[in-house]
């Protein structure tokens, strides 16, 4: 019996039905508000979530998840299957069929060698390719002919849709980035600001960690798209006073990922002038823990890197005991009310994925404590702070700036602090935290801080690339220029290992499983301690057509479809 590609939910294979409008830019300006801002234009050079979503209107991948999960063809004829000849028969290859006619923004033709740069050019040994899982197991991309693109792997993959799939895998022009490859990568300032793209949008200004104006696409495919002639995309602030110049105020039309406690949203809803919009995809906030030492003692290069491994972080004992001291259902409570839920995992959803085997809702400090006398680290001079090995359990808790997480950072210090452990809270501002600047001591990526708070999902509904992300070659380090997704810096045999088994395993049931270890050995051992299962929640403008929260992908994935409502 022939082993069948694996698609988690049905994948449409014409895109979605457009909305016609009366003729492009007919209907103004749309003003977006990002409080995390976003500080490139290039997401192979940032995994921060406003950095991958504001590239989103320029440049695109060849096909989306849409709102269902479902995958849909954006510059792609066609989404490959075994079934349509476009992934083979042994799983080893998919082929791409690019749609015709599609330019880039300066009028050029899009082909398959864009494509092919693309892959290149994220997978360049020196480039610290922030996406790079996306290419794990890829031998070779191959442009077959302008319209045709190949994808070879090392070995059959039941699931071959990581490369060019999803706001995290577009397509980079070939001729705009071609003196941008490897270590010269991050210098390309004017191509990482300015990207040129085949999506709605083109942009006319970028002014990092501030705003962005964009125009509409002249060369865009569909003749009636965009709506909007201009984007205002703003960024910086908080979330309070997004959600508010949304709707209490109407300065703005859309609000993306309202970080707030539930009255204050219900509170914000009755200015009249906006309506939130939610939905539960695979977002989990999240504490890092750092498997390595980030010592600001140690040389430069040598903090937060694999060299020198973290002094007790690494312990069972102490991590173990860490996450037993949380009460969970507080921070739920407090924090995101029914846009939140308990979790224990890295990965919560989809459900198929979500592991049932660790129970964290309910809060032990008395087990913690045990747990931590039993393994011999204890307070031996009276100051409050327990030691491992002569080394006091002082550790830096960093997180971006945000009232939630402020709130969830004084909490865990005081119950970290019922256990023997002391907390520096520092708080950094979301544009830098998530900026991925490799000159920034700052970011999220180079971590260095003992633990760090934030909140990550993926984009479709299979885990694999993400799950990617805990392998023990994804670790940034200066040679990547800080750039990698395994923020942990957690290696595990076991893990790789089983990982290279998930992409070649078929069936949802065989991969389910298989994902579900991957998530219990990186939780269990220390990688991260899981904390809330969040909702997205954003808000538009009740003036604001076409908006479909979408949280498999990225939120502004259909702003070509966005219109303004009449007689609103």
């Amino acid at each position: 019996m022939k082993i069948k590609t694996l698609l988690l939910g049905a994948i449409a294979s014409t895109a979605m039905a457009p909305m016609a409008f009366a003729e492009r830019g007919s209907d103004g300006n749309v003003s977006i508000i990002y409080w995390q801002a976003p500080s490139i234009l290039n997401p192979f050079l940032s995994g921060g979530t406003k950095d991958v979503e504001s590239a989103s209107l320029v440049i695109e991948p060849l096909a989306r998840y849409d709102q269902d999960g479902n995958m849909v063809p954006f510059l792609a004829a066609e989404i490959p299957t075994v079934e349509n000849g476009g992934v083979s028969e042994d799983l080893t290859s998919i082929t791409w069929k690019i749609a015709p006619g599609i330019t880039w923004s300066d009028g050029t033709p899009f082909t398959s060698a864009d494509v092919k740069f693309t892959a290149d050019y994220c997978m360049h040994p020196e480039g610290g390719c922030a996406q790079v899982t996306k290419f794990e197991g890829v031998t070779s991309v191959e442009a077959v002919d302008d319209l045709t693109v190949k994808v070879t792997f090392d070995a059959p993959t039941p699931f071959p849709y990581g490369p060019f799939v999803g706001g995290e895998s577009p397509i980079i022009q070939a001729a705009q980035f071609a003196d941008c490859v490897g270590a010269k990568a991050p210098e390309c300032t004017d191509q990482n600001f300015n990207p040129i793209g085949t999506g709605p949008f083109v942009v006319t200004e970028f002014k990092p960690n501030d705003v962005i104006t964009f125009a509409a696409n002249d060369n865009y495919r569909d003749p009636a798209k965009p709506a909007f002639a201009t984007v205002t995309f703003k960024g910086g602030g908080d979330a309070t006073a997004a959600g508010r110049a949304v709707m209490e105020t109407g300065e703005f039309d859309y609000a993306w990922n309202l970080q707030l406690a539930p009255e204050v949203i219900a509170q914000m809803q009755e200015g009249g002038k906006g309506t939130p919009v939610a939905g539960f995809g695979p977002l989990v906030e999240r504490i890092m823990m750092n498997q390595t030492n980030p010592s600001p003692d140690l040389p430069e290069g040598e903090r937060s890197t694999a060299a020198h491994p973290h002094p007790f972080l690494t312990d069972p004992a102490v991590y173990k005991a860490m996450s037993m001291a949380i009460d969970r259902p507080l921070l739920v409570e407090i924090g995101y009310g029914q846009a939140g839920r308990v979790t224990c995992n890295w990965v919560p959803a989809p459900a198929a994925f979500s592991s049932t085997s660790m129970s964290c809702d309910t809060q032990d400090i008395d087990g913690a404590n045990a747990l931590l006398d039993e393994a011999g680290i204890v307070d031996t001079d009276g100051d409050g702070i327990r030691e491992k090995d002569g080394v006091p359990l002082k550790i830096v808790y960093q997180t971006s700036t945000n009232a939630v997480r402020q709130d969830f950072q004084a909490l865990i210090k005081e119950w970290w602090s019922q256990i023997g452990i002391e907390s520096e809270l520092r708080n950094i501002n979301a544009s830098v935290f998530f900026g991925g600047d490799p000159g920034s001591p700052d970011t999220f990526q180079k971590f260095y801080a003992d633990v760090e708070m934030y909140a990550n999902t993926f984009n479709g509904t299979d885990p694999q690339s993400y799950l990617g992300n805990g392998l023990c070659d994804k670790a940034p380090r200066p040679d990547t220029q800080w750039q990698g997704e395994n923020i942990s810096r957690f290696c595990n045999e076991e893990f790789d290992k089983l990982h290279g088994q998930l992409a070649e395993t078929a069936g949802l049931e065989a991969r389910a499983e298989i994902a579900k270890q991957l998530n219990d050995i990186m939780v269990q051992n220390g990688g991260m301690i899981p904390l809330v299962h969040r909702g997205r929640l954003s808000a538009h403008a009740n003036t604001l057509g076409g908006v479909v929260l979408n949280v498999w992908d990225s939120e502004l994935w259909n702003i070509a479809d966005w219109y303004r409502k009449t007689g609103s």
